[in-house]
């Protein structure tokens, strides 16, 4: 029995790939049957780097999220699709879980070639195209979400998220976050996550806010390559740490109060964290998913949102939140009603079903 899983970009897309892979993994599967799809860009280093088979296409001239004119390239998705579908029937694969995005195409068609049952699954509130695409050829459908627009016959499972955050415990854990960051444990913390890759304006604004003393520290994920040239500044200024990339985001959710964040993947870690929080959705990715990710964890009381124009209200939001207790508690219990820990575990269930 072998398996496969097309999962590229960001790690919006790839982290809940690799959460499926280790669940299949746990559910009995080696390694070496789980083979990952993707471009050259993230997943080709954390794919290999947590010993899974990896095979990249060439994506050139795909841009990072699908587009109309993206479809205009048949040669590009063709070719891929020939090479994915070879490799599926090289390695016998019987289901290719496809995570959206640009790859999600070519090894969705793959699928249909080699004879793989096909299975989607959708991060955001809002379907993007490639899901869109290649939902009506897939076996099953999963969301994240309790209702995922356009995309109207998923399954609710939620978003996949690693072992180490679906058995989160924050007060076992906080004690050694603190101490990882070197954050001060009488003091409250405000984490910012911009994603993967950062957010310029998130990193701006944080900037903007810790220039005057805080009564709470900040705990500050820039992206990689963001962070170094925002450590020289942190570094005369008390109370923001600064760090590029955290491989074990537990360890971040548990020294965080209160999260600013993008409205990505992190809103599955932030509802199984039950972390409150304050989301900046960005205005880009298919149809704008991230506004309707941010809806639906405001209308469940979960978070509160600062639209990209009014971010100069940012400060004022973040510092009414961190004076009252009442209404974080509050927004904490939202977040675990609304959280789905085992929907990595569900997944990789589903699949192996397929072959009984």
């Amino acid at each position: 029995m072998s398996f496969a899983i097309a999962a590229a970009g960001t790690g919006g897309h790839v982290f809940p790939g690799l959460a499926v892979g280790e669940a299949l993994v746990t559910a009995g599967v080696p390694r070496d049957e789980i083979l990952f799809v993707g471009g050259g860009r993230l997943e080709a280093e954390v794919y290999p780097n947590a010993g899974f088979p990896f095979f990249g296409v060439e994506l050139a001239g795909l841009q990072r999220r699908l587009t109309w004119s993206n479809l205009t390239m048949p040669a590009v998705v063709m070719r891929a699709t020939r090479g994915i579908a070879a490799k599926l029937r090289d390695r016998q694969v019987g289901v290719m879980l496809g995570m959206g995005g640009y790859v999600t195409v070519p090894s969705g068609l793959a699928a249909t070639r080699s004879k793989a049952r096909l299975f989607i699954h959708e991060q955001n509130a809002e379907a993007g195209l490639a899901n869109r695409l290649m939902g009506f050829r897939a076996s099953r459908v999963f969301g994240s979400f309790r209702r995922t627009e356009r995309l109207s016959r998923a399954e609710w499972v939620g978003n996949p998220v690693r072992d180490n955050l679906a058995h989160f415990d924050r007060s076992a854990l906080r004690p050694q976050a603190f101490e990882r960051y070197g954050l001060d444990p009488r003091i409250p913390v405000v984490g910012v996550f911009g994603g993967s890759l950062g957010a310029n304006i998130l990193n701006r604004a944080v900037a903007d806010l810790t220039s005057t003393p805080q009564p709470f520290q900040v705990l500050h994920l820039a992206g990689s390559s963001h962070a170094q040239a925002l450590l020289e500044t942190a570094a005369s200024r008390e109370g923001w740490r600064v760090i590029g990339f955290e491989p074990e985001m537990h360890w971040f959710y548990a020294a965080t109060d209160l999260m600013v964040a993008r409205a990505g993947g992190a809103v599955a870690e932030l509802t199984v964290t039950a972390t409150p929080s304050v989301l900046v959705p960005g205005g880009f990715g298919s149809g704008a998913h991230q506004r309707a990710n941010a809806a639906a964890l405001v209308e469940a009381g979960a978070a509160v949102v600062v639209p990209e124009e009014r971010i100069a209200y940012l400060a004022a939001t973040i510092n009414r939140l961190m004076v009252d207790d009442t209404q974080r508690e509050s927004m904490a219990r939202a977040c675990a009603a609304l959280a789905r820990p085992r929907a990595a575990t569900d997944l990789a269930t589903a699949m192996v079903a397929v072959h009984g």
